[in-house]
């Protein structure tokens, strides 16, 4: 299960400029609570699901370090109850250009999926280079165009502050070992914020997104007919989210912001 994502394509518009310094994404503390929305009918065994998402980032000054644990427990038709956890980790360089990752995955506490490494961009947007270490070692290239996910979020607000509609942007976030994947973002409504839970975010422009990601074909295979996953949520000018849709395909999830902490910048 992949964090990030959202989807309504209408007119392609070409990625946005991608200035690190304009962008004030902030380090912040958050845990969201999910709970059911729906499931996909026909496409499904699953008929209920909870779970939290606590999410972490933290500025060291000239990198940052996130760190995304999720928990989902399902239940199917049986009456059996799944708990999936995912805990994801990530250091990345302020100027964008490298990445340490590490992504462990279990189902009931067997390891379903350990993904780890490094990947460098030779420039901001790359090309550059993924090495990974688990589950095997290899090296895949990174397409032109690729961002790391900080820069990603700072990518969709920069288009966001510039009126666009919808941006495609390669990602690379370290969650999967298929290297780069593809993401058809749409903005709608950016402004000024009408409500807001918490008051360090209230005096902040938002706006709703939806975030798509989808696997880049190889060469000679057809395009993907459908995402791999989809995120939609309101994202504010720091980078901070809240209202969440999480599509799974089987079954979607919304997340509400529970708890927020806001530290003061170190550096």
């Amino acid at each position: 299960m992949r964090m990030h994502s959202w989807l309504l394509i209408s007119t392609m518009l070409a990625a946005p400029a991608l200035a690190v310094e304009p962008i004030a994404l902030a380090g912040h503390e958050a845990l969201y609570t999910l709970t059911m929305d729906r499931s996909h009918p026909g496409n499904s065994n699953v008929t209920n699901a909870r779970g939290t998402m606590a999410y972490e980032i933290t500025d060291a000054c000239d990198s940052w370090a996130s760190r995304q644990r999720l928990t989902i427990v399902t239940s199917n038709r049986d009456g059996q109850d799944i708990e999936m956890v995912s805990d994801y980790v990530t250091l990345e360089s302020k100027d964008g250009l490298s990445m340490r990752f590490r992504m462990r995955q279990t189902t009931d506490t067997a390891v379903t999926e350990l993904v780890e490494g490094t990947a460098t961009l030779e420039k901001t947007g790359g090309p550059g280079t993924i090495s990974y270490t688990s589950p095997e070692e290899r090296m895949l290239p990174l397409p032109p165009g690729t961002v790391f996910p900080m820069m990603h979020t700072a990518a969709i607000i920069t288009a966001a502050e510039e009126g666009k509609k919808f941006v495609t942007i390669p990602l690379f976030d370290g969650t999967g070992n298929k290297g780069a994947q593809d993401s058809g973002v749409a903005i709608a409504g950016w402004g000024p914020t009408k409500t807001a839970s918490y008051p360090a975010l209230a005096a902040l422009p938002s706006g709703r997104v939806r975030i798509a990601f989808f696997d880049r074909p190889k060469p000679g295979e057809k395009v993907p007919g459908g995402p791999d996953y989809e995120v939609g949520m309101r994202y504010f000018a720091n980078g901070v989210a809240d209202d969440l849709s999480m599509d799974f395909s089987e079954f979607v999830l919304t997340g509400k912001l529970t708890q927020f902490k806001l530290p003061a910048p170190p550096c």
